[in-house]
């Protein structure tokens, strides 16, 4: 409901409604569905009302789509990006059929350049991300070619604490760029550190649930896992040049209540579920 809210009552923040504003604090709504999202997606999958099993990716697919509206017209592209990339992760791992799956995302593909090409000043902000990324030279954009100099000028050691440069000169280098700005402090082993951290918090997670027969704590926490790492490499590909900006925090080390808050709650139900499933195995 208060994603809802947003493109409406929202604050701006460059140009972009991300974030309600309730006079003591401002959060960012979509950080808190994000979790609960991928719950509705195992119930429905998992549930027995909906004996169809493709009515009930059917049905996941219109919730994904209404919340990726709410974004667009915020608009959001990296929360946008991510949900999608959970989503066709989980329904794969919940064993959809190849052929439906390649449909669904060859439709999304096709939305999508459709509405770029029938409303391209209303996804102008798209547009020049993509550019930017393609050009960053002739766009103007120098917040990725920065953050690529911060990794580069770091090397393998870094500057040391409080040396770096990057975090002064490319805005919300603290939330969007904190892995160059670790780079450029401390050198790319710290970083790669931190990425050999997510992938073997995820290694462990995954080894587990392979062999659990429930199926709700198998897809929830495949879900919540794929989440986290997604998110992780999508801002890591976006401080390396690899992909466009898209404004997307790092896990548990950006700044950013709405993004710690929302990384604690994947962390505790990821937690919560294991040590059930423990209990039922």
């Amino acid at each position: 409901m208060l994603l809802i809210l947003v493109p409406f009552v929202g604050v701006e923040v460059k140009g972009s409604k991300r974030w309600l504003n309730f006079y003591i604090f401002r959060f960012q709504p979509i950080e808190f569905v994000k979790p609960f999202f991928i719950l509705t997606i195992v119930q429905i999958i998992t549930s027995n009302w909906i004996k169809n099993l493709n009515l009930a990716y059917f049905a996941s697919f219109i919730l994904l789509l209404s919340i990726i509206f709410l974004l667009v017209i915020q608009p959001d592209l990296g929360q946008s990006i991510l949900l999608i990339s959970t989503w066709i992760s989980l329904i794969f791992v919940s064993g959809v059929n190849i052929f439906y799956l390649s449909f669904i995302l060859a439709f999304v593909v096709f939305l999508f350049f459709t509405l770029l090409y029938l409303a391209p000043e209303k996804f102008s902000y798209i547009v020049t991300r993509l550019t930017s990324f393609m050009d960053p030279a002739k766009s103007g954009n120098f917040q990725s070619q920065k953050a690529t100099d911060a990794i580069r000028e770091g090397g393998l050691k870094g500057q040391g604490m409080g040396e770096g440069v990057l975090k002064e000169s490319v805005p919300e280098a603290h939330t969007d760029y904190i892995i160059a700005v670790v780079s450029e402090e401390f050198g790319s082993i710290v970083s790669i550190l931190i990425i050999a951290i997510f992938l073997f918090v995820a290694f462990r997670i995954i080894k587990r649930v392979v062999n659990f027969s429930n199926n709700f704590y198998k897809l929830s926490l495949s879900g919540l896992v794929s989440l986290l790492i997604f998110q992780a490499f999508i801002h890591v590909g976006v401080n390396a040049n690899l992909l466009p900006t898209t404004g997307m925090t790092l896990p548990f080390l950006s700044y950013g209540g709405s993004s710690l808050l929302s990384s604690g709650i994947i962390a505790g139900i990821i937690l919560n579920y294991t040590s059930l499933t423990e209990k039922i195995e």
